[in-house]
């Protein structure tokens, strides 16, 4: 098979597309930066999603429960949401809607998918596993012993 071999404005518009992409990612810490409300609202919304999948699958490994744990990740949450916003993009929230909006900001999807990472962790610990290989081991050796 012959490659088609790439034009100039094919390796322009790769590089514009590419550097599109850096711009879009350097833009979520810059804090001259100018944002609209919509997107903000989706930048804020999927930090606490991140957070949510990250905090929950730990929370979930350790295994941490609790309403403690869970008031934990909702305060870790709105206190990482209120810095990014205040701190880093710097941004005046009044122009936003104010604190209220910016930090309910997917606060209700964040909390449902803590808590769906929370307890999707497996039921089976590795002790679990090892302890039900060891006796069936021991049970296939017994076996073998009684049919001889």
């Amino acid at each position: 098979m012959r490659q088609r071999k790439k034009s100039n404005s094919d390796v322009q518009q790769e590089d514009q597309h590419q550097n599109g992409h850096l711009s879009k990612f350097r833009q979520l810490f810059d804090p001259e930066a100018s944002w609209d409300k919509d997107q903000l609202g989706d930048v804020l919304h999927w930090t606490r999603q991140l957070m949510a999948v990250v905090c929950g699958l730990i929370w979930g490994a350790i295994p941490l429960v609790g309403g403690v744990w869970f008031m934990l990740f909702l305060a870790l949450s709105t206190g990482i949401t209120y810095c990014y916003y205040a701190l880093v993009l710097k941004v005046d929230e009044e122009e936003f809607g104010g604190h209220g909006a910016l930090l309910q900001e997917g606060l209700f999807a964040s909390m449902t998918l803590f808590l769906v990472e929370l307890h999707s962790r497996p039921s089976i610990s590795c002790s679990d596993i090892l302890f039900e290989t060891n006796s069936a081991v021991s049970q296939s050796t017994t076996l073998a012993k009684h049919a001889h």
